[in-house]
């Protein structure tokens, strides 16, 4: 795992016939050349990681690796799950849990542990990592075995986790979206959440090239579908809260938390609505207020689109009370939301 603001330059070479690759003698001289890398670092952003494969946690983050052979890193064949730590507290584990496992089903990996021996696994991470706000991520791969494209060489499958540190905050400013011109994931491979993102990795870059955040994706029927990594959701002008179907995308957690919440503005009258149905882009653009929906935002205002404002191009009053209900429910929500974490 390499830390991106770490530089790792390789030094300039003006003649190939020059070039002597150096052959580490030992594994400790390895070592001491990457914790001379972890050096530069002014804070640990990764402070704990799991691996099946050595079978504990490690606080050095010069060994949080996996091998190279390992399915998930040279055929994709691997899914993964993020959960969020706040104050202390994990969020939504367990629906994360769920549809990571629902992944793992559908990509054809057995998990080498049982859903609550994950869930021990996760908490005790989170304890000894000492972070209490960031996130916490976490893959199953067909494990490693060798470079052939089944997995049938595999002796076992593999279970990685990382807690990250991550300063996030609810957000307050709209930002610019465009429609992607990179073709969508087919519903197979996008109800799954997989480690293959170089759709969604190009989708996002193609949006920053123009300037904007991010992206949304439209089906081949013309329907709005999700952005590269999260949900979106409308407000039409009739004060309705509607979010496509999860038919052919992935289920978020937490587009389903915000559909399970959203109905107390309805009951305040301030919502007409709240349902999952297919919208068009004309639709869409035509809607009053727009945002994103993932883990840790919770809600993201989405204010202009294709250089076209949505709404009157300011953030809706409508999304930051929906965002006020989800922020609320992370920091303060019931039990089955929030799971403490047992730090020492």
């Amino acid at each position: 795992m390499v830390n991106p603001t770490v530089p790792w330059k390789a030094p300039e070479i003006e003649n190939d016939d020059d070039l002597r690759v150096h052959v580490f003698s030992s594994s400790s001289e390895l070592l001491e050349k990457l914790h001379e890398k972890w050096s530069a670092v002014e804070k640990q952003p990764y402070p704990a990681m799991y691996s099946s494969i050595f079978g504990g946690i490690t606080l050095d983050p010069a060994m949080m690796v996996i091998p190279l052979d390992d399915h998930m890193v040279h055929r994709g064949h691997g899914v993964f799950d993020t959960s969020i730590v706040l104050d202390g507290y994990l969020y939504e584990l367990d629906v994360h849990l769920d549809r990571f496992l629902l992944s793992a089903s559908k990509a054809k990996i057995s998990s080498p542990f049982s859903q609550s021996t994950l869930r021990s696994i996760i908490i005790q991470l989170t304890a000894a990592s000492k972070c209490k706000k960031g996130t916490l991520r976490f893959w199953l791969s067909a494990g490693p075995g060798d470079f052939l494209l089944s997995s049938a060489g595999c002796p076992t499958s593999a279970f990685y986790a990382v807690v990250i540190d991550d300063d996030f905050s609810q957000h307050k400013e709209g930002v610019k979206v465009i429609t992607s011109n990179v073709p969508m994931k087919p519903p197979l491979f996008a109800t799954a959440k997989n480690v293959n993102y170089l759709p969604n990795v190009l989708s996002v870059m193609e949006a920053e090239e123009q300037g904007a955040s991010s992206s949304v994706w439209v089906d081949e029927e013309g329907y709005i579908a999700e952005g590269p990594n999260v949900n979106v959701a409308f407000i039409t002008q009739d004060k309705e809260l509607v979010m496509p179907p999860f038919d052919n995308i992935l289920h978020g957690c937490t587009a389903k938390r915000l559909l399970q919440l959203a109905p107390k503005l309805v009951d305040q009258g301030l919502l007409k609505s709240v349902e999952t149905k297919k919208i068009t882009v004309e639709e869409a653009k035509a809607a009053a207020e727009m945002m994103y929906v993932g883990s840790t935002l919770p809600l993201l205002p989405i204010i202009v689109w294709d250089d076209q404002p949505i709404g009157n191009g300011s953030v809706g009053e409508l999304t930051m009370l929906l965002s006020n209900l989800m922020w609320d429910d992370m920091v303060t929500g019931p039990g089955t939301q929030r799971i403490p974490v047992p730090y020492v």
